[in-house]
């Protein structure tokens, strides 16, 4: 039988699938037309109109001016300031310095501080000086003791000088931290010891030691010249890596022949005349292009102990010299800054007068010196007209308790009476009870008691150790005093007096060559108020140590003696209430004392000199 025919519920699969393609067909198309038809219209940036502002017409000021009118005198305030110590920063070299070096640079005086300066330089540089380094060949890097003798020494220094001077061939040797910068390589006749002690290692003993110093040579005009020198024991110099002098003392075995190898000199007055102890040596001629740097460095050196010497003087082409005392020309020293007077002092202190010239000469800088006003002739002095200054007037307002006020000066207190002097000059007597608490206080401020003053003073012998050379040939080895500074105070009486008081004290030491030459030691101060806590009295030790040689060289006692003091108690208006002094001339010229630094030679005037070395005579050499 046939089975009949019924709807189906479902679609045919063909027809369904046909209808899913046709729809993602369409949706396909439909979304190819949104993306490529539908794009985002870039915005453009249309400015503001700009806005228009009112402006304003300003009228130019008018300032009257008094023709007539003179400037207010000023008045200067000068602080001492107490620096912090800061360790030695290496600087970069620098050829091209300005010549504000040690002068003018826009108003500003560069100076470098002095205070510290040695025969073998100073502890700061100032940019166009020569380094020392100093080395000590009987200890190792680390410091410890290392065999060395007469033979080894001359042949660490001749082993560097092979190397080209390398610091690297000394690498293997004690080297002090401290370096001292020098303007010129000028060490007359002294003891040994100087050197260890000027670069901070008084504990060495001063045999075998080296100094190295490295600089540049340059000068600012085309010159032709050639150095001189001497060494006792060691002193080679070589300029753009050549051997220019070496003036070592021959009959040691340093000479040139060990030292700076095949050098021999080209000068024809070689040992003709003194220089330290023993007779100078030249070196060749140098051609320098006006501001063409050079590379320039200098090996001194002591072997056995005792006394050492390392002098280095100039010669320059064409120019002609005062005659010295040994009828030979007055050669100055080298030098790349003007001589400072502390580094004049420091070497004319051990300088035989008639030996060199310190001051003068050219100056290896790559900048002309300025023009000193001593040497610019036919120039007539500004003469300063002195303004008229009107006297400073004692007189002050005074104010009674009633509130009644009245102008008068100051003359005394006398019982419960107060005596002051009106303007007509008429002497008042005022009830003391009648001022007011501001007025009894100026009174008690004006009216100190009385105070004793006193400088404080202690020194410790420093043991210098000498060398077994030095102690064959009775070399005593300098007599050193290492001295600290300060000063004292006590109120007397009962009264009181609750202010602030200044107490300061100077210190002098007088040289054994000239006893008529002062070295300026120390000079400190500090504040105080006398109260019931402290009884009215204090005292301050000053900071650092003075330390003062005592030798004997050539039968002449050299170095410096304590000699004198001055100690001053100052108020709040800077007027002397109380003083001690071991020599009159400091009262009498304190004014010009004030302007004196540490460090600085005066005389009984106290104005500033240079020091005095030692006088000629036949033991020099």
């Amino acid at each position: 039988m046939k089975k009949k025919q019924t709807i189906n519920k479902g679609a045919p699969s063909g027809f369904v699938i046909s209808l899913m393609v046709h729809a993602a067909a369409f949706a396909l198309a439909g979304l190819l037309v949104v993306f490529t038809v539908h794009q985002k219209e870039e915005k453009t940036f249309v400015p503001p109109k700009p806005v228009d502002r009112p402006k304003m017409k300003l009228k130019k000021p008018q300032v009257k001016v008094k023709k007539s009118a003179k400037p207010k005198s000023t008045t200067r305030i000068v602080t001492k300031v107490k620096r912090a110590s800061m360790p030695d920063i290496q600087l970069p070299e620098m050829s091209g310095m300005g010549a504000g070096i040690v002068g003018d640079i826009g108003g500003f005086k560069m100076i470098p501080d002095l205070k510290e300066m040695t025969v073998f330089g100073g502890a700061q540089t100032i940019g166009n000086d020569f380094e020392g380094t100093f080395y000590d060949l009987k200890r190792t890097r680390s410091g410890n003791n290392r065999a060395m003798d007469t033979t080894a020494y001359a042949d660490a220094l001749t082993k560097f000088c092979r190397s080209g001077w390398k610091a690297s061939a000394l690498a293997q040797y004690f080297q002090s931290p401290k370096k001292l910068y020098s303007t010129s390589i000028c060490i007359p006749h002294v003891p040994s010891t100087l050197a260890p002690f000027s670069f901070g290692e008084p504990d060495t003993i001063a045999t075998q030691w080296a100094v190295v110093y490295r600089g540049k040579l340059v000068h600012y005009k085309d010159i032709k010249f050639r150095f001189w020198g001497h060494a006792d024991d060691v002193m080679s110099v070589r300029v753009d890596g050549k051997i220019v002098l070496d003036a070592s003392w021959e009959s040691n075995g340093y000479g040139a022949r060990l030292i700076s190898g095949k050098w021999v000199s080209s000068a024809t007055k070689n040992r003709q005349w003194y220089l330290g102890n023993n007779r100078a040596w030249g070196g060749d001629w140098i051609e320098l292009k006006a501001g063409v740097p050079l590379d320039m460095e200098v090996l001194i050196g002591e072997q056995p102990g005792g006394n050492f010497c390392a002098m280095l003087l100039v010669e320059e082409e064409g120019v002609k010299y005062e005659t010295n005392p040994q009828n030979q020309d007055l050669l100055p020293i080298f030098r790349t800054a003007p001589t400072t007077h502390a580094m004049a002092d420091a070497i004319m202190e051990h300088l035989v007068e008639g030996e060199a010239d310190v001051l003068g000469g050219p100056i290896f800088q790559d900048y002309a010196p300025s023009v000193r006003t001593t040497e610019v002739a036919n120039v007539e002095p500004e003469i300063p007209v002195a303004e008229e200054v009107e006297p400073k007037s004692s007189m002050r307002l005074w104010t009674l308790n009633s509130g009644k006020a009245f102008e008068a000066e100051y003359i005394s207190k006398v019982g419960d009476k107060l005596v002051v002097r009106t303007a007509t000059g008429k002497q008042v007597r005022v009830p003391y009870g009648d001022l007011s608490p501001q007025d009894i206080n100026f009174i008690k401020r004006s009216t100190p008691p009385e105070f004793d003053v006193g400088i404080i003073r202690s020194s410790k012998n420093f043991k210098i150790e000498a060398s077994a050379y030095a102690l064959k040939r009775d070399q005593i080895p300098p007599r050193v005093l290492d001295w600290t500074f300060g000063a004292k105070v006590r109120k007397k009486g009962r009264s009181d007096y609750p202010f602030e008081l200044k107490l300061e004290y100077y210190v002098f030491a007088q040289q054994y060559l000239d006893p008529n030459k002062y070295w300026f030691l120390d000079h400190q101060s500090s504040v105080y108020t006398p109260t019931k806590e402290n009884g009215g009295s204090y005292r301050f030790t000053g900071d650092g140590i003075t330390r003062l040689f005592d030798f004997n060289l050539t039968s002449q006692r050299r170095g410096h003696r304590l000699s004198e003091t001055l100690v001053l108690l100052t108020d709040s208006k800077g007027e002397i209430i109380a003083h001690s002094s071991t020599a009159n001339w400091l009262m009498d010229h304190l004014d010009e004392l004030r302007k004196r630094n540490v460090g600085d030679y005066i005389d009984q005037n106290c104005k500033q000199v240079y020091a005095s070395g030692p006088r000629q005579n036949s033991n020099l050499y």
